[in-house]
């Protein structure tokens, strides 16, 4: 147990040594998408429609509800980064959190009433 343990704690440093590196990170993501305005006669209305864009548009959640902001490809350019940034930081999070639950079972054995194993 205590060779797993000294591996999951190598595990851990790795993960928060590369958190320590994350730079700025921007949430959400960013797709190309064509629009219909709604103007009577515009050529987005007519059958088949010619739609608006591509527009460059950034999507996030913020207090619960969908944002949604044009962005140019300069800003994508100037930005990219940051976006890779809040991914990698998922993923990392998403790591810890999975190393953590492991760690604990380890730890605390995997009784589901919660209740330390015997030692044997």
């Amino acid at each position: 147990m205590t060779e797993t343990f000294a591996r999951q704690r190598q595990t851990q440093a790795r993960i928060a040594a590369e958190l320590g590196e994350i730079g700025f990170a921007l949430p959400g993501s960013l797709v190309w998408r064509t629009t219909a305005c709604g103007r009577s006669g515009c050529h987005c209305q007519d059958d088949p429609p010619v739609l608006h864009g591509p527009y460059l548009t950034w999507t996030r959640t913020v207090a619960g509800k969908t944002v949604t902001r044009k962005i140019s490809e300069d800003q994508q350019v100037r930005y990219q980064a940051w976006f890779d940034n809040a991914r990698k930081l998922h993923r990392l999070v998403s790591e810890l959190e999975a190393l953590s639950l492991q760690t604990f079972d380890l730890l605390e054995g995997s009784n589901k009433r919660g209740s330390r194993p015997q030692e044997e």
